[in-house]
């Protein structure tokens, strides 16, 4: 039997020790992405191209979590896939919070990254949601990515995101308690879970049972 071959990406400024607790059956092969310094002012279309080159397996399945969910999104519009897979994560623009859609129109949001360099407790929060506030050292072993570059990069291409349509091969998994992508605003079809926006961790016993069923459908 051929594997069915899973590439992950995780979360804005995480890194791939966010799957350390996604534990699939044999038959699948998991393989974990990180992100590459972006080229100034690259759209992020052009980032997933050169992102969808590391994608060796043909018609692969691409799981996402919240701004990965975004990229691997954009991933296969350049290359062809079985599934694509978003947890903690929007499919259209209209998904974003109201903050965030006002940032676009203010570039308020431009200002923010400076400060999350020196402060790993905000970074903590806004990447894994309120939720785990009293966690935060926890969860700061989880991002990697601090490069001022990378985060402005990143949060404009988030906040900028003008999707309006999703494929009908993408499955959406999100926590009922989200607080970076606030579940009142997530249109269907929407498999919900229990937990908040670091549901890929805190959640992964439901994972491990329900994913591999839900990707063979």
């Amino acid at each position: 039997m051929k594997p069915i071959h899973v590439y992950c990406m995780p979360g804005m400024a995480a890194s791939p020790k966010i799957f350390e607790y996604l534990k699939l059956p044999m038959n699948f092969q998991t393989h974990l992405l990180s992100w590459i310094p972006p080229l100034k002012d690259e759209p992020i279309g052009k980032y997933a191209k050169r992102m969808s080159t590391r994608i060796i397996f043909e018609n692969p399945i691409l799981l996402g979590v919240s701004f990965g969910g975004i990229l691997v999104q954009e991933m296969a519009k350049h290359i062809s896939v079985k599934k694509i897979v978003i947890v903690s994560s929007i499919k259209v623009k209209d998904e974003l919070p109201l903050p965030m859609k006002m940032a676009k129109k203010t570039n308020i949001h431009k200002l923010l990254p400076t400060q999350w360099i020196d402060n790993l407790d905000y970074l903590a929060i806004f990447a894994f949601g309120k939720g785990i506030r009293k966690r935060v050292a926890l969860y700061q072993r989880y991002l990697s990515e601090r490069n001022p570059e990378y985060l402005n990069w990143a949060v404009d291409a988030l906040v900028n995101w003008d999707q309006n349509k999703f494929s009908t091969k993408l499955i959406h998994i999100h926590g009922e308690s989200d607080t970076v992508f606030p579940l009142k605003n997530i249109v269907k079809p929407v498999v919900k879970i229990k937990g908040g926006h670091a549901a890929i961790i805190t959640q992964s016993s439901w994972f491990n049972r329900e994913l591999p069923a839900i990707l063979q459908k």
